[in-house]
């Protein structure tokens, strides 16, 4: 079962660094053993790698991963690792668009990054106010002032 994004927009392409596309190959070359009662079962980390495949399918079945195992099994864990307090999808993708925001990324590209069909929705939502960044703006305009003088 195949999973239909919630809008045209989350239907696109992602843009990612090289070293990602790069650790995903090498998964293919991975493989990882499960307990079923007293046998060890092993299965490919990548079942098959076709344009329209996952890129994490459900190493059992090959079906999409549950959001849910993926957010207790992984991300929760790794986060408790580095002492970071509640974490859950919204905050991760709130920390994401407020990066971007910092990075000086352009609201469209925000947009498109955070697969949202609308600016607003990235702007009002999920990009965080960061005094820290008012203040690189204001003696950012100030230079700028200083050289049309």
């Amino acid at each position: 079962m195949r999973l239909a994004p919630k809008s045209e927009a989350s239907n696109a392409a992602a843009a990612v660094q090289r070293h990602v596309i790069e650790g995903i190959h090498a998964l293919k070359l991975k493989t990882v053993s499960v307990r079923a009662g007293n046998a060890v079962r092993r299965y490919k980390v990548v079942q098959s790698d076709g344009p329209e495949d996952l890129v994490f399918p459900s190493v059992r079945t090959g079906s999409p991963m549950r959001d849910n195992n993926i957010l207790t099994r992984h991300i929760k864990p790794a986060a408790r690792k580095i002492d970071l307090g509640f974490v859950n999808w919204r905050c991760l993708r709130t920390s994401h668009a407020t990066w971007l925001k910092l990075a000086g990324a352009d609201v469209k590209d925000a947009q498109a990054q955070m697969r949202h069909s609308r600016t607003s929705t990235t702007m009002d939502i999920y990009q965080q106010f960061v005094p820290e960044s008012q203040q690189r703006v204001v003696d950012k305009l100030s230079r700028l002032s200083t050289m049309v003088q």
